[in-house]
């Protein structure tokens, strides 16, 4: 379920990755910006293991996650599978802090640079421990670090919560352009316009509360100034009769593709939750491209089905059963499906004919689009439950998104 603080859920925020070797003084500037001891600092290497997320708001920035990872030189067998999770952090952020100590060679953090670059990470090299050099040794240890790794410091004592403002600062010039501009429903809808969504209630909906899409699209729809008309699936027709006018636009559960498209009137658009979120998440145009591989799958293809959260199965699921019936009727019962949850995504996806992932409404847009990116590179095709679904009930080119 969404992790949420102060009503803005973990997915939605900028994530700010902490980077560095052991004991270069992550933790503790963690615990300097956030204000708190968000993270346990100890003179012993290795004290923190799994990365540690905190949610919170900085001024400026706004709503953030800030991500304490492992230091990048562990050793041992422990310490490869400490820093490969730190790599797996960095699938999720927004922003690099890669932190330096005042002292020391710089070949892993080259490494790490270059990794930031390639992956097109926005920045930040922090000069820890600043407070133990005089004035002259602050500017040779600047000089040294900038030569290095190609960009200038910024000075900070994390322990003693030192020079912090211009750390702000300077994150706050990183943030992306477009950060916090995108919409769910984008120019589908405006003020005024009637939007009617279908939000089945069944044995998968949390007991009362709805699922995090709905809950989004709700606020941006009254956000917009829309007139929002909500109804469960068997109360569809009802709804229609009860409106002066037929909606601008028709937002439903994917799962009621088939009987959502038998009522809506000709002049209504129609769209689903998860299709909304395969544009605002991940790239709608390569899940539209992707869902072709539906045609040609064969009763000896292998498709991947992932989904973002961890939710124990229920009935009629909508990743575990009811999308893997919906194909097997059509290919075969001997079609091989896989089904993984959470950070449990294949490395190789070579061995799938195609992927189909959840609307991805648990993760931020930057993990999502890195394994837009690695399917990409792989040549394996992916659509989304709800392309997915929309193609399977054949009308994927006759609804909307943004």
């Amino acid at each position: 379920m969404a992790d949420t603080i102060n009503d803005t859920p973990r997915s939605g925020r900028l994530h700010i990755g902490v980077y560095g070797r052991r004991n270069a003084g992550k933790s503790s500037l963690v615990n300097a910006i956030t204000g708190h001891e968000t993270a346990i600092v100890s003179e012993t290497a290795g004290t923190t293991t799994d990365p540690v997320y905190k949610s919170m708001e900085i001024h400026g920035l706004g709503p953030c996650v800030l991500i304490d990872t492992a230091g990048f030189d562990d050793v041992g067998p422990m310490g490869e599978l400490r820093v490969e999770k730190t790599r797996l952090a960095l699938e999720k952020t927004d922003i690099a802090l890669l932190v330096v100590a005042d002292e020391g060679e710089l070949s892993r953090e080259k490494e790490w640079v270059a990794a930031f670059r390639a992956g097109k990470k926005p920045f930040l090299i922090v000069l820890n421990k600043s407070d133990k050099l005089d004035e002259e040794g602050l500017r040779a240890r600047s000089a040294f670090v900038a030569r290095e790794l190609g960009s200038e410091p910024v000075a900070v004592s994390a322990a003693g919560r030192l020079y912090l403002d211009g750390l702000r600062e300077a994150m706050l010039r990183m943030v992306p352009a477009d950060w916090g501009r995108m919409e769910i429903t984008g120019k589908l809808c405006g003020e005024g316009d009637i939007v009617m969504l279908i939000m089945p209630q069944d044995i998968q909906a949390p007991q009362g509360r709805l699922i995090l899409p709905q809950v989004q699209v709700t606020r941006e729809l009254l956000d917009k100034k829309c007139i929002v008309a909500s109804c469960t699936a068997d109360k569809i027709e009802r709804t229609l009769e009860a409106l002066s006018r037929p909606p601008h636009l028709i937002i439903t559960d994917s799962q009621v593709f088939g009987e959502v498209w038998k009522l809506k009137p000709e002049e209504s658009m129609l769209t689903s939750f998860s299709i909304l979120m395969a544009g605002y998440k991940g790239d709608i145009e390569e899940f539209i491209k992707g869902a072709e591989a539906i045609d040609r799958l064969t009763p000896h293809s292998r498709v991947l089905i992932a989904e973002a959260c961890t939710h124990a199965p229920l009935a009629e699921d909508i990743g575990r059963e009811k999308i893997p019936r919906r194909l097997r009727a059509r290919f075969g019962e001997s079609l091989d499906i896989t089904m993984v949850s959470g950070t449990d995504f294949p490395s190789d996806l070579t061995p799938y004919d195609l992927i189909i992932h959840c609307g991805a409404c648990m993760f931020n847009r930057t993990y999502m689009m890195s394994r837009v990116k690695k399917a990409r590179e792989q040549g394996v095709p992916m659509c989304n439950y709800g392309v997915a679904l929309a193609k399977l009930t054949g009308i994927l080119d006759k609804v909307e998104h943004a």
